[in-house]
């Protein structure tokens, strides 16, 4: 199956949006590491209705408009990364998580190693909001857009991170 493919400009620079034809496969970094996200064959389509109105949905997000998205979302993934995934789906705007707290929310308390490495092989990120789990100190740690998206769009949802926040640290 094709997928369809088209870019859009934002605050965090430029994102990829990937969808197939039951939802949104993923959304792509500028500086996305390659093989990050294994999506397959696409092709541009700017005109798809799930690119559309998430490119809507986006727009109204970094416009301080949108504190919820609604699409339909295509994971695709391991059994344990769709759990994660789905685990990051229930964090509130302007709130955050640590990767042991999602561990514990996903029934493996001491997985907080593979929940991080589940985490940043998020395919959707902003909208399976990734960049709202941080360290068990407060502060940023790894991000497939880097931490200064990361900052970023903890800013725009109200949260500060810790001070040390722009200092990668480990993720437990």
């Amino acid at each position: 199956m094709t997928l369809a493919t088209t870019s859009m400009p934002s605050p965090v620079g430029t994102l990829t949006l990937v969808a197939g034809d039951t939802g949104l496969v993923a959304i792509l970094w500028e500086k996305d590491q390659p093989g990050r996200v294994a999506i397959g064959i696409s092709q541009e389509d700017a005109d798809h209705p799930v690119l559309r109105e998430t490119e809507r949905q986006l727009g109204a997000y970094f416009a301080g408009r949108l504190t919820a998205f609604d699409l339909p979302l295509d994971f695709r993934g391991t059994p344990f990364q769709k759990q994660v995934w789905s685990a990051l789906l229930t964090i509130p705007f302007g709130e955050t998580r640590s990767y042991a707290e999602i561990a514990r929310q996903v029934g493996r308390p001491t997985a907080f190693r593979a929940v991080g490495a589940a985490n940043g092989r998020n395919p959707i990120s902003i909208v399976a909001p990734c960049h709202r789990v941080i360290g068990m100190s407060g502060g940023l740690t790894g991000f497939a857009g880097g931490l200064e998206a990361k900052a970023l769009l903890l800013a725009l949802e109200g949260h500060a991170p810790a001070p040390s926040a722009r200092q990668a640290s480990l993720p437990f």
